[in-house]
């Protein structure tokens, strides 16, 4: 996939804000420090296109980047941080939950986990939600760089093992350092748009 232009469309906090020009979207969910502004500046050849923050829990909108006019990266709040008050969580929550429940342009979701750690068990509830409304899962691991490869096929088991994985969901270890996975998520998005 050829990467040629990327647009922050709108960042939302409601249904009434998202994009109404019907492209197929991908959302990006996981922990507030596991890495998304990363994975998406990896995966647009950017290198602070989307701001990577090193206070977690920074993203507080569900954002819409058009990539290539052809469909949307949608990165939503990270969770499981607990600087963010409780009031704060829960409309986070609410804000994902009826975006993934009633958007009918998302074609799939990237969960970001990583890879150095147990699922939390945020995770852990947030796949069995995916899982429960039907959502096509692509569990992403992200930091693989930092894992060596002895210990690589034991974190993947564990991780895999924790889950529970539905066959059909994927599992790709991604590195925004090395670019391990890259194409992986690229062809996975191509196939599926």
């Amino acid at each position: 996939m050829k990467i040629q232009s990327v647009n922050l469309t709108i960042s939302a906090i409601r249904r009434s804000q998202y994009p109404t020009d019907n492209k197929p979207e991908y959302m990006l969910v996981g922990r507030s420090n596991v890495g998304k502004s990363s994975f998406i500046n990896t995966l647009i050849n950017r290198k602070n296109f989307a701001r990577t923050s090193s206070r977690p829990g920074k993203t507080q909108t569900i954002n819409f980047y058009n990539v290539n006019d052809a469909f949307y990266l949608v990165d939503a709040p990270g969770y499981g941080f607990a600087q963010v008050s409780k009031i704060k969580r829960k409309k986070f929550g609410l804000m994902i939950e009826d975006y993934i429940v009633n958007r009918k342009n998302l074609k799939g979701v990237f969960l970001l986990i990583d890879f150095r750690h147990r699922p939390t068990n945020d995770d852990i509830l947030m796949y069995n939600f995916l899982k429960y409304y039907k959502i096509p899962v692509t569990i992403v691991a992200t930091k693989t760089d930092k894992v060596g490869i002895t210990l690589r096929q034991k974190q993947r088991n564990m991780i895999l093992n924790d889950l529970d994985l539905v066959v059909g969901d994927e599992f790709i270890t991604f590195s925004s350092v090395n670019k391990e996975g890259k194409e992986a998520i690229h062809k996975k998005i191509e196939r599926t748009m």
